[in-house]
């Protein structure tokens, strides 16, 4: 197949390099001149083991181009799937604006092309259930008019991607859900996944839409209690990893040990936004669900609670390394990352502060990323630095939230300070 990549973030990108090296050509979208560039140049906008070899390969057989016009390239493409952000709005729903205008963009390119056969337009963008029907539809339906059934076919395909594996996620996913207008398959993502094992669901529009707020909502739940049940015990001065411990011993009764383990905060580009917008799905229609409207308070008491836990017995203006600031070790992902917020806390009561990172080059950063960073810590290039720098200064606290600490080799363990794991 020929197949359309719209918004080139961490879903879209890694489905362009993924979808390439599975033998089909990709032509990816997005309005952002310098990841487009970067791209095209066989430079990655982001840091995933194994895309840029796996870019560098689709551009060299041919398979991978980008641009940030539509132009008529949608002319001879079978499938576009749609990946632009949905971020949080004012009150906790999503954005839908880059939504609403990425198919206008793609309604106003297919009507004045010429097609034999309807385009499948696919969304992974996660989006609340009845998106589709009450916008993206009425969208395509406005500017197709009569021919809207016989120029594209709107389909919805959430993404389960984790950050740090997302190469083997697409590839390995927990399952396979599609959405269309009649719960039947379709058959260019039927296609598009056809050397995936994973169970499969073909839906309605909106049990697909609602998967995604259920799994990030189950997830963010997870980490909240586990969080919740290690700052009680940091209380009592009782071993949270033991406690923990004989909790995950139960997986019969109490399900999954992933998430599980009383650390740090959640964070990221999709638990906090979606479970504002589920919030706001559930408040909207009247289910009342309390539980998920802690979360995010109980998420912020345990940020601040891990703060107090990783600045305990500091001297005034001490020498601090922050071992991690993305969300997750090996990514350069800085949106609502939990460390940003344990970084700005540790500047706002006048700590000497360093970060290491080794992913996290500040001149590479683009998009939304790039904001976000910017703005909660101007100073961020001024805070890194190297293995070398981190290994030979003598710090008063080392504060290790990831996997980043073990990159390095740290000569006084009596400062280290792990907050990934409670104690």
């Amino acid at each position: 197949m020929k197949v359309a990549i719209f918004g080139l973030g961490y879903v879209g990108f890694t489905a362009m390099c993924c979808i390439a090296a599975d033998g089909h050509s990709v032509v990816g979208f997005d309005v952002s001149e310098k990841k487009v560039l970067g791209i095209r140049a066989g430079h990655p906008p982001i840091i995933e083991a194994g895309l840029e070899e796996m870019l560098q390969s689709g551009l060299t057989k041919g398979l991978i181009s980008a641009h940030t016009k539509i132009g008529n390239r949608l002319a001879d493409v079978d499938l576009a799937i749609v990946c632009v952000g949905t971020p949080s709005a004012p009150d906790g729903s999503h954005n839908m604006t880059y939504i609403a205008e990425v198919s206008r963009q793609i309604a106003s390119a297919v009507k004045s092309g010429h097609r034999s056969t309807p385009l499948v337009v696919a969304y992974r963008s996660t989006i609340r259930p009845g998106t589709i029907e009450g916008l993206i539809a009425p969208i395509f339906r406005a500017e197709l008019g009569a021919d809207f059934a016989a120029s594209v076919e709107i389909v919805y395909h959430p993404e389960f991607l984790r950050e740090g594996s997302a190469v083997k996620d697409y590839f390995d996913p927990p399952k396979i859900v599609v959405g269309t207008v009649d719960g039947q398959p379709n058959e260019c993502l039927a296609l598009l996944n056809r050397n995936i094992q994973a169970p499969t669901f073909v839906v309605n529009y909106g049990e697909a839409e609602l998967t995604k707020f259920v799994d990030n909502t189950w997830h963010a739940l997870k980490v909240a209690f586990a969080n919740e049940v290690g700052r009680v015990c940091l209380q009592l001065g009782l071993s949270a990893s033991k406690v923990s411990e004989i909790f995950l011993s139960d997986t019969k009764l109490n399900i999954s040990s992933y998430y599980m383990r009383p650390g740090g905060a959640f964070g990221g580009s999709c638990l906090p936004k979606d479970v504002r917008a589920f919030q706001y799905i559930a408040a909207d229609c009247g289910a009342h669900t309390h539980v998920v409207d802690s979360l995010l308070r109980s998420n912020e008491a345990h940020k601040y609670r891990l703060y107090q836990y990783a600045a305990n017995g500091l001297k005034p203006g001490g020498r601090v390394l922050l071992v991690g600031l993305a969300f997750k070790a090996n990514t350069d992902d800085l949106r609502e990352s939990p460390n940003i917020d344990l970084a700005r806390a540790f500047l706002r009561d006048g700590y000497d502060l360093h970060v290491f990172d080794p992913a996290i080059d500040a001149t590479k950063l683009v998009g939304a990323n790039l904001g976000y960073a910017y703005t909660q810590i101007p100073t961020l290039s001024k805070l890194l630095v190297d293995k070398a720098t981190a290994e030979t200064t003598a710090y008063d606290r080392i504060v290790v939230t990831n996997d980043t600490g073990k990159l390095l080799e740290l000569a006084d363990k009596a400062n280290v300070v792990e907050i990934a794991r409670l104690p």
